[in-house]
């Protein structure tokens, strides 16, 4: 007899979860992932060109359409936050405690990721095809001053056409400032935005749904490249050598990510729980259903209704975890925020190219600016890294092809963190405002 026929598992919710799982964008990314590797590694650059070509016009062809979403989506996102939630007297007490909050969490988050990229240097040996980016080599390390006078936007259209994405997302951070001064004239501007915003996020998930197509092209161009003959150590190897030699250094990647989430858990998330009165172990009891939803969806959107329930019966008054949790999703990243750094520092290191401490500083500022509002945009942070890469000199498309191969991988993980840190500072907030406890919520088996 069938284990789901003896009662202990509906054969209904077996038939759902089976169905569930064989349309899931994850399980066939991860098939792609496979693919990728095998048929790369039997068919190498040198002996089979148009099989290599082939990869190589997949992944080339599934990032240009990431690239054509990276100014209608970043501009229209960061207006519409900005006016949503930018006049502080409306927001309140709240509002500016909980900014406040997430803005020295996400700091720490990228300076947590700054200091494992240079401690591990995951991109030093991974291979970055550059063909395609001979400018690279001939940009110059900018002064300070011609930084500084970088974030002031002189052409808008210029900037969008060049990719020269953070004057970008200064115009639209100063456009959102700007419409919620307008009042009631505003509403129309917003309400275009807002339509901008909702359709590009609909663009999006179509662009999206080639995912798995896209990493079987990332890691099968990877795989090939790379079978073909890698000088390590002064010595060439060639075939599956070479292959292994590859998927160590991705599986440095990802342990450097992993690593650098759980340190910010052990640094950050935990020492500010302590502080705040809340026992670890009993939050994280209290969430863990979220947060596995998160790690295996990949998917923050896919926890929120369930993360929502599970901190208010923890203790979190209702009004306060309807604006903190969702006010989170849009300006407390950890996860994402910690990975952009990271990655772009993979990306630099790859290339060879070295990046000066008011560089990365100046990087760190602009993924602050740039992770806002795209919360419920799949493969966000492809997005915002394809786009900032190239104000920084970095190869932001031979970099994506690059990292796209296991970034399912790492998503899992950086998503899990972001809904942790999200039920974190709807509980810190509400025992800083002094409400926490006070409209407990019975369990569904307990009487009212």
């Amino acid at each position: 007899m069938a284990l789901w026929d003896t009662g202990f598992i509906p054969i209904e919710a077996f038939v759902t979860a089976s169905r569930a799982w064989y349309r899931s964008s994850t399980l066939w990314i991860f098939v792609g992932l496979l693919l990728g590797v095998v048929l790369g590694g039997f068919l190498p650059r040198d002996q089979h060109p148009l099989a290599y070509e082939t990869f190589r016009f997949i992944s080339k062809a599934f990032i240009s359409l990431i690239k054509g979403l990276i100014v209608p989506l970043l501009v229209s996102t960061i207006i519409v936050g900005i006016a949503q939630t930018g006049d502080i007297k409306a927001v309140g007490r709240m509002g500016v405690k909980a900014l406040l909050y997430f803005e020295c969490v996400t700091t720490l988050a990228l300076f947590i990721g700054l200091a494992i990229g240079h401690w591990l240097k995951p991109g030093a040996h991974l291979p970055l095809d550059l063909s395609a980016h001979a400018a690279v080599a001939a940009v110059h390390p900018r002064s300070g001053w011609d930084m500084a006078l970088h974030l002031f936007p002189s052409n808008l259209i210029q900037h969008a056409a060049e990719g020269d994405i953070l004057p970008v997302v200064i115009f639209a951070s100063l456009f959102g400032a700007a419409l919620t001064q307008v009042g009631e004239r505003g509403k129309p501007v917003l309400a275009f935005f807002d339509g901008v915003a909702q359709t590009m996020f609909r663009y999006t998930d179509m662009v999206m749904t080639l995912t798995p197509l896209g990493v079987f092209g990332a890691m099968a161009y990877n795989v090939s490249h790379m079978a073909a003959g890698q000088a390590v150590n002064g010595a060439v190897i060639k075939g599956w050598p070479a292959v292994f030699h590859l998927l160590r250094q991705y599986g440095l990647l990802v342990a450097s990510l992993y690593l650098a989430l759980i340190l910010l858990f052990l640094l950050v998330f935990a020492p500010i729980a302590r502080l705040a009165g809340i026992r670890v172990l009993a939050f994280l009891k209290a969430i863990k259903d979220p947060a596995l939803t998160a790690f295996s969806t990949a998917s923050s959107e896919a926890a929120l209704p369930k993360l929502l329930e599970e901190v208010v019966r923890f203790g979190v008054p209702r009004r306060v975890a309807s604006f903190v949790i969702p006010t989170g999703y849009s300006f407390n990243l950890d996860g994402s925020t910690l990975y952009l750094v990271l990655a772009s520092l993979t990306i630099a290191q790859a290339a060879g190219i070295h990046m000066s401490l008011g560089q990365q500083l100046l990087m760190v500022f602009t993924f602050m600016l740039t992770s806002k509002g795209v919360a419920g945009v799949p493969r966000a942070t492809l997005l915002i890294l394809a786009g900032t890469c190239g104000s920084f000199g970095l190869p932001g498309e031979a970099g994506i092809a690059m990292l796209l191969a296991v970034d399912e991988i790492m998503d899992m993980a950086r998503t899990t963190i972001n809904v942790i840190g999200n039920g974190l500072a709807s509980v810190v907030i509400a025992k800083w405002e002094g409400v926490f406890g006070t409209e407990l919520e019975p369990l569904p088996d307990e009487p009212i």
